[in-house]
């Protein structure tokens, strides 16, 4: 067996990844925000979060390989390089990123075809979705908030998937933004002013509450406030840039703007 073979996931996707080319084996730790697959969850040891680690108990693992996510996780893969750690920290922010990766993380466990496959059928699956939005008579304007206080808008593959489902993100100049701290809305009232038919709530490990987001000041002239659209999408399905956005995510994006769609039919 080629590659690495003991790998600890900070993040879920090369969980969820590992998992869907069978090289779950290889595991042997994960985010405790983990949820895809759930059995996971069951079976490897929670070592992580997202900006913070259990740095001894990943030691004591042994792990030849630890792969993680972005500038966030900088100082625990910096930690675990002092130990003599090797590590892979990804920086992906769409949706093309997220099927590279895939392949990538699927090279460097032996698993290209597995991976190459995979990858190609979730682009399949997304340009099937595109296909069927294309046919709708009207895309509606989609505010996506990722969380309440302060608002932070969509990252990049969220409002590529939302195009990809048929609607158009209200802030497509922030979506570019990889930080959250530079998605922040100063001030809450813009969206009012950009008006979105749809808005999508996914705050990020805690409930979407619809009924605070229309009591916010002014909010009620909103086309979405209106009409009731708004939606939670649970954040393990679209804030983790891996299979579950590319799968679950976008499909739930595209019912709600399908049916969308339909009441104003």
């Amino acid at each position: 067996m080629t590659g690495p073979q003991r790998i600890v996931c900070l993040t879920e996707e090369p969980t969820e990844t590992l998992y869907a080319l069978g090289e779950q084996h290889r595991i042997v730790g994960i985010s405790g925000f983990t949820v895809r697959p759930a059995i996971a969850r069951k079976e490897k040891p929670k070592v992580s979060a997202f900006t913070s680690a259990k740095i001894g108990e990943i030691l004591q693992l042994k792990p030849d390989f630890v792969v993680g996510f972005s500038d966030i996780q900088s100082e625990i893969a910096a930690e675990l390089i002092k130990h003599g750690v090797e590590v892979w920290i990804s920086n992906h922010r769409s949706v093309d990123g997220i099927l590279d990766y895939i392949r990538r993380l699927g090279a460097l466990v032996g698993a290209s075809g597995r991976a190459d496959a995979y990858a190609d059928e979730l682009r399949r699956g997304l340009d099937e979705i595109e296909r069927a939005s294309a046919a709708l008579p009207r895309r509606p304007r989609v505010y996506f908030e990722e969380w309440d206080e302060p608002p932070i808008t969509g990252i990049r593959w969220v409002a590529e998937l939302i195009r990809i489902a048929g609607g158009d993100d209200v802030f497509p100049e922030l979506s570019i933004e990889s930080l959250a701290k530079h998605r922040i809305l100063a001030d809450a009232g813009v969206v009012v002013q950009r008006a979105p038919d749809i808005i999508l709530g996914s705050w990020c490990g805690k409930k979407f509450r619809p009924e605070k987001v229309a009591a916010r000041p002014g909010w009620q002239a909103i086309p979405a406030v209106r009409d009731g659209e708004l939606h939670e999408i649970k954040s393990p399905l679209i804030l983790q840039p891996g299979p579950a956005a590319l799968t679950d995510g976008v499909r739930e994006m595209a019912r709600i703007i399908q049916d969308w769609s339909k009441r104003l039919a």
